[in-house]
């Protein structure tokens, strides 16, 4: 009798430590998820103690039923299984009202309040005490190879003070597809932990017309399906092992007032830049920076090297640090009354 119970205790420790390791594989490691099923926008709270998570899609693969998740205080989103959690189903409207005083939700209220600029609407810099720039790089369709001294050079300039570098980019559908090899590269990078990559969804098609004007334009081309360009951008990203993060740049920079609240809706942070160093915007401090990695822009890219090289010994000092996108947005509504 006591061998068995024996046995039975023993199992039974087992099978919680394969349920333990199960759950920290999945909450510290991205999966490919490659039959995704019923993805959809849902939205609620979800918790496991300690943490509070607000829901923003659900999904089904491989017989298994997952959400995807914002920690509303640090931004940082997760996927697991529904199962590890207690749910309670919202509205859009409720969810954002239960997380009102969180900084995610001071964000999306921020980038709703500068939706009427055509061009450049959303969260445009980080908190100006900041010793340093948010980094983003933009990957639109492009039948160029990535450019990776980007990559490289930001690697080399900071891998003795700030491993892994953070830097955010706004990857399309179109370019996940066209661009294998490169992406591939792009997550050796990461799993090497000499990069940290924050994915911006920059929308899946990225049209746009060198006449039409910019009202008629890009996401605001008629006959846009915005809900398609949003959400198979997503279940792309999840096919191809990359984690779907809460901010969306506009293709362009170019939205209005409707289409902002649209993405808004889907739970999505729009982010603008105030540094696009192509166009001679020079970064300040705190400043989100715009260059463009897939080979169209060298000379933003050529910029933004000059830039790191006139910082050489500051950086060495860590007196100018590249900041992950989402703490500098996280920081800026923390301290926002």
């Amino acid at each position: 009798m006591q061998n068995l119970m024996n046995k039975t205790f023993t199992n039974l420790i087992f099978a919680l430590f394969c349920t333990s390791t199960i759950f920290i594989e999945q909450t510290s490691a991205q999966t490919v998820y490659r039959k995704i099923g019923n993805y959809k926008v849902y939205y609620g709270w979800a918790h496991n103690y300690p943490q509070d998570w607000m829901i923003l899609r659900r999904f089904d693969n491989e017989g298994r039923n997952y959400l995807l998740m914002v920690n509303p205080q640090t931004l940082e989103t997760k996927i697991n299984e529904s199962s590890f959690y207690q749910i309670k189903p919202m509205t859009m409207e409720q969810a954002r009202e239960f997380f009102k005083s969180t900084p995610y939700q001071k964000a999306l209220s921020k980038a709703e309040k500068q939706s009427v600029n055509i061009q450049d609407a959303g969260i445009e810099s980080g908190i100006p005490k900041q010793t340093g720039i948010s980094l983003t790089a933009d990957l639109c369709p492009s039948h160029r190879p990535l450019d990776k001294r980007i990559f490289t050079d930001i690697f080399t300039e900071f891998k003795k003070v700030e491993r892994p570098v953070p830097i955010a980019l706004s990857i399309t559908g179109i370019w996940m597809r066209q661009h294998p090899q490169d992406l591939a590269w792009l997550k050796q990078m990461q799993a090497n932990r000499e990069i940290y990559i924050t994915w911006i969804n920059h929308s899946f098609n990225h049209r746009v017309s060198l006449k039409a004007p910019l009202k008629e334009n890009f996401l605001l081309e008629p006959g846009t399906d915005i809900s398609y360009e949003v959400l198979e951008t997503e279940q792309a990203m999840l096919r191809n092992g990359l984690l779907p993060s809460v901010f969306f740049r506009f293709p362009g920079l170019v939205s209005d007032q409707q289409l902002v609240y649209r993405i808004t809706g889907f739970g999505l942070i729009p982010v603008g830049t105030d540094a696009w160093l192509a166009k001679g915007q020079q970064p300040q401090n705190g400043s989100i920076v715009l260059i463009h990695g897939n080979g169209n822009e060298p000379v933003g890219v050529n910029d933004f090297i000059k830039l790191l090289q006139s910082k050489t010994r500051s950086i060495a000092g860590k007196q100018w640090l590249l900041y992950d996108l989402r703490e500098s947005v996280d920081e800026e509504f923390s301290e926002t009354p």
